[in-house]
């Protein structure tokens, strides 16, 4: 089947533009605030107690809301933003724990505010900037972030770096800042270094589920989520990113889509992880689709019209 044609006629807006956009190097010409997910995501998006609460709280509403290029300056989401960035500041008013000399600390959290407040336009607040300095002081030597205070400090956690990897790549690029670029290409190379998945010693997979894409990510890693950020860090072309690409082209359907993975988030209106929007539960996903489109496009194994 034509899949991008499937995914410019999807019934979101914003998949609609960057598809258009993206893989036929057209203009995205969508309105991204008439979507219905976007204004589902938008509703109410303050309304739970914690910013942090899964999966419907504004912390996870607001990576959503950016990944689909709500503008910046939106008001209901600098709203949101403002409601998550208040809640991860207080929690640094506790100072961050250290063992071993290395400092514990989820990277997630704070890479995903950080990289949420710089797409819509909040990079010049101090507590923003204080976001991203801590990450960068917080970076372990291999390049990523644990919160593992059990951990022996020989690895970082996947999981809490990609996010951070992002969230500082983003502000280097509302800022300027090379710092917080440095730090993101360490995260990178740290991805490299295992081909994304395997092990250093025995070249094993990690964990099988990485190799199963699932959207949205939040805050676990699989190797689209890593392959989207090293694209955007301009490594998707990097030979270590081989292996990884391999996988996800064998993933593709025969009609040239990809399914949507095991979901994190539980149903709509559910008491266990619900979500306020539902992303593909079974089937074909477009925001699966499309990103694996994006990082083949960016890895030079797809090619523009």
């Amino acid at each position: 089947m034509d899949v991008v044609g499937w995914l410019v006629e999807s019934g979101e807006p914003a998949v609609r533009g960057m598809a258009r956009r993206d893989l036929l190097g057209q203009e995205h010409g969508e309105d991204v605030l008439s979507g219905a997910i976007v204004e589902a995501l938008l509703t109410g998006a303050c309304a739970d107690k914690r910013a942090y609460r899964k999966y419907t709280g504004a912390h996870w509403r607001i990576v959503s809301l950016v990944e689909l290029e709500v503008p910046a300056g939106e008001p209901r989401a600098v709203e949101a933003a403002e409601y998550d960035l208040a809640e991860v500041t207080r929690s640094l008013e506790y100072g961050v724990s250290v063992v071993d000399g290395l400092v514990r600390r989820c990277g997630s959290v704070e890479g995903n505010t950080l990289g949420a407040c710089a797409r819509l336009g909040m990079a010049t607040d101090p507590r923003v900037q204080r976001l991203a300095e801590g990450l960068i002081e917080w970076q372990w030597p291999d390049g990523g972030w644990n919160c593992d205070r059990n951990a022996s400090g020989r690895r970082s956690s996947f999981h809490e770096t990609h996010s951070a990897a992002w969230g500082l790549h983003e502000y280097y690029r509302a800022t300027g800042e090379t710092a917080a670029q440095d730090a993101a290409l360490r995260a990178g190379e740290l991805f490299l270094e295992h081909r994304l998945f395997r092990s250093l010693s025995t070249g094993a997979v990690i964990d099988k589920r990485w190799l199963r894409p699932t959207y949205p990510p939040y805050w676990h890693y699989d190797i689209l989520q890593a392959l989207l950020v090293l694209s955007r860090l301009g490594l998707a072309r990097d030979e270590r990113a081989a292996d990884a690409l391999d996988e996800l082209e064998q993933r593709r359907r025969p009609d040239g889509r990809w399914n949507a993975g095991t979901p994190w988030f539980g149903p709509l209106g559910g008491t266990r992880s619900p979500e306020v929007v539902d992303w593909g539960r079974s089937g074909p996903n477009e925001m699966i689709t499309l990103n694996a489109l994006r990082v083949l496009t960016a890895a030079g194994r797809r090619t523009l019209p």
